[in-house]
């Protein structure tokens, strides 16, 4: 069957980079749009400003540190080296995994619905494993964890979102001078907000660059970033020249904090969306990067190497993703959920982060998406819960669950459709 990928070498992998462009598109249109829902959704960046923003540094992320691939082809859900004697299983698979999750998630975007990327792709790779090999090459206690995840990571993020917004509210909003309390404030906010997503950056990213960072050096550059990042909130909070005034309303106060507040959004965006490009693209190249090497060497090799035009390829896919679609999600995500101001947008965006820190420090298996959408109906709770929209809730939670069958069942369409297509006789 070997003869299979010599014949069809360049077709096959042709194939596999259009199903891995559209698979980097549809996290764009899908998954970028988490980070910055909430800066739009508080009025902290209009929309074509998030879009651009998201478009430096998501691009920067997945270019720069984007390199987690092994680990996310060999994440326990199925075993690879089950396919030794039949490589083309695992091109045809891996193919239909991108095709199968691009479709999905393009879908999902086009009616407004926040998946996960990651869940699309793990869905689609159990279904050809699961068809092409039988049930016992997927690694079901996984699948468990993730379903588990459904519910423990919305709760976790929600919780700490609930958190950080009532501090927040003790500590600025419900004292005799608020804008003097956001300005003494809102610095160690943003260094607590640098903290987190330079751990999350580091962490997730900087580690597949061969940096090889310890762990104390990975808390030092953190801790450096953090004060940084302090400083230059205090001085961008002074150069606003934001000051009470005596003829002042309680509601004028509360205006200018938020503006002191959108100044951390832009901020917070920014770095979500790096730590995002440099995790969250191996979703696309992973599975393309597994094609390219067995196409190469014929077999299916131990360890999978990135060619160099893999990462700037999945960075792109993003990037055109996010322009075309990723006003839908985003909609969804900053105003459909709750009404978010730019001190409810910052408490969700950075619960998410520190969500995201906890899960990867424990294997937890866990989904942005999900992780931010518990984030923001934390805020909404702080709030009470007549400011969720139960509706929109609803229909998320719905999307959640069918993500995975979903992925699986049109993976499964297209991993015999390529078979036939391929093998006529198999």
């Amino acid at each position: 069957m070997i003869d299979v990928l010599a014949h069809h070498n360049q077709l096959l992998l042709m194939l596999a980079i259009g199903f891995g462009f559209l698979m980097a598109f549809g996290i764009g249109a899908n998954d970028v749009a988490n980070a910055m829902g909430t800066s739009v959704g508080s009025k902290a960046l209009t929309i074509k400003q998030a879009i651009l923003i998201a478009m430096i540094f998501e691009f920067l992320g997945a270019y720069l540190a984007g390199g987690e691939v092994t680990s996310t082809i060999r994440k326990g859900i199925i075993d690879v080296d089950l396919f030794t004697q039949a490589p083309e299983l695992l091109v045809f698979g891996m193919t239909a995994s991108l095709l199968a999750a691009g479709v999905w998630l393009i879908l999902a975007s086009y009616l407004g619905w926040p998946v996960s990327t990651t869940h699309s792709i793990v869905g689609a790779i159990i279904g050809f494993a699961a068809l092409g090999l039988g049930v016992d090459a997927v690694k079901w206690s996984q699948v468990g964890g993730i379903v588990s995840s459904w519910i423990v990571t919305p709760f976790i993020s929600g919780a700490i979102a609930y958190t950080l917004f009532m501090t927040a509210q003790k500590l600025i909003f419900d004292t005799q001078q608020p804008l003097e309390a956001a300005k003494k404030y809102i610095p160690y906010y943003m260094g607590l907000a640098g903290l987190i997503l330079s751990l999350v950056t580091i962490q997730k990213g900087f580690k597949h660059v061969g940096l090889g960072l310890t762990r104390e050096q990975s808390y030092m550059l953190s801790g450096v970033a953090a004060l940084a990042l302090a400083l230059l909130g205090k001085y961008l909070i002074r150069s606003k020249n934001l000051n009470s005034h005596p003829d002042d309303s309680r509601e004028d106060e509360f205006r200018k904090v938020e503006q002191v507040f959108a100044i951390l959004m832009i901020i917070t965006a920014c770095c979500m969306t790096f730590a995002h490009g440099s995790n969250d693209v191996a979703n696309a190249i992973g599975p393309l990067a597994a094609v390219a090497s067995t196409l190469e060497h014929g077999v299916v090799a131990a360890h999978t190497t990135i060619a160099w035009w893999i990462l700037p390829l999945g960075g792109l896919g993003i990037v055109i993703g996010l322009a075309v679609y990723g006003h839908k999600v985003i909609a969804t995500i900053g105003t459909g959920i709750t009404h978010l101001t730019p001190s409810r947008g910052f408490a969700a965006e950075l619960a998410t982060a520190i969500t995201v820190i906890l899960a990867s420090g424990t294997g937890l298996p866990i989904s942005t998406t999900q992780t931010l959408v518990g984030a923001v109906l934390g805020v909404g709770m702080a709030r009470g819960i007549a400011a969720l929209n139960l509706g929109v809730v609803r229909n998320i939670v719905i999307s959640w669950v069918i993500t995975l069958p979903a992925g699986a069942c049109l993976s499964i369409i297209f991993f015999y459709t390529l078979q036939w297509i391929f093998i006529p006789t198999a």
